[in-house]
């Protein structure tokens, strides 16, 4: 993102491939023209004989020129998705063997490889450093991101699940563990229900203690937050720290209940979509605010709803009436 104030940069079309700029303009002059000399090139582009020569060497090295049969000046363009494919194929080579070399070189220092106590706890200060933390964090992730979810948060509700969004497209796991509480913002409930149709495995914990983010098993980060906003984090990397942190996970995971998600299609036995609706929501801990919000109705109209409910049910609790319309096959 560019700083207020600086000047708009013109698009080039090859720069992620390593073109500097006098390249790309005499690659494209080259193209417009079809063949030309060096210095009908260097008369177009506006730059010096010595500087062009220089700039259509590299091109013809990386593939994008080739000389004219024939004709040792004539410069002719090679097309360009013919020439960036067969760059792209060169680069994945290239990158294939350092890969190899640097895996032949860790096992040769491994004492290299080792992590430093500094390296292990890193602290982040800051609404948008935290913020920028966490999008990294899931940027990392390859196999699995496990989250606990409860206010307050470095981000805005709209944009939160953004990160995640991106992971789940990857075809990575997500698994989050909401509070209660986390529901009371307008939209917060709608967008964890956004986020479940995308593939995040979710449930609610009436007990979250803490924020946290874990990815891969291997990194874990730890906002330490003030009562109105996420001023700073623990960034994580110790395993045996790592290793504790997803074992809290786990044990709330299997204390969690699954979010409620309706479907319109499912069995009504008797009872009607808000009714159902309803019995999810109750079982989740959710307050009456948040379920009525979500339900569309108000909180008078949900109490009533709700004692009515639990009497037909013949349960005292919300819990209660929970196991009863398992048991009945109602939710």
């Amino acid at each position: 993102m560019a700083w207020i104030g600086q000047p708009r940069k013109e698009a080039r079309v090859f720069e992620s491939l390593g073109l500097t700029p006098v390249e790309e303009s005499v690659y494209l002059a080259l193209l417009r023209r079809r063949q030309s000399t060096v210095p009908e090139l260097a008369q177009q582009v506006g730059e010096g004989l010595r500087v062009v020569r220089a700039a259509t060497d590299r091109l013809e090295d990386l593939g994008f020129v080739s000389r004219l049969v024939g004709s040792g000046t004539r410069l002719l363009a090679t097309r360009p998705d013919v020439a960036v494919n067969a760059l792209v194929v060169r680069r994945t080579e290239e990158f294939a063997a350092a890969r190899q070399a640097a895996e032949r070189i860790a096992e040769e220092f491994p004492q290299a490889l080792l992590t430093s106590p500094d390296e292990l706890l890193e602290i982040v200060t800051g609404r948008a450093a935290v913020e920028a933390q966490f999008v990294q964090l899931t940027h990392r992730v390859t196999s699995e991101l496990l989250v606990l979810d409860r206010p307050p948060y470095a981000q805005e509700v709209a944009a939160a699940n953004a990160p995640e969004n991106e992971l789940l497209g990857r075809a990575a796991r997500v698994r989050g563990i909401y509070a209660p509480e986390a529901f009371e913002m307008p939209g917060a409930f709608e967008q964890a229900m956004a986020a479940v149709a995308a593939g995040e495995e979710a449930r609610v914990h009436t007990d979250v203690p803490l924020k946290l983010a874990i990815g891969d098993r291997s990194v874990a980060l730890l906002p330490l937050a003030s009562e109105r906003a996420v001023d700073a984090a623990l960034v994580i990397r110790a395993p045996m720290v790592v290793s504790a942190l997803v074992k809290l996970f786990e044990m709330l995971w299997g204390q969690a209940t699954p979010l409620p998600v309706w479907d319109p299609g499912q069995s009504t036995t008797g009872a009607d979509e808000l009714d159902l609706r309803l019995l999810g929501l109750l079982t989740t801990g959710l307050k009456d605010e948040a379920i009525a919000r979500e339900l569309g109705v108000s909180v008078r109209t949900l109490g009533r709803r709700s004692s009515a409910l639990l009497a037909a049910l013949g349960a005292r609790t919300r819990f209660q009436a929970g196991l009863q319309a398992g048991r009945r096959g109602l939710a």
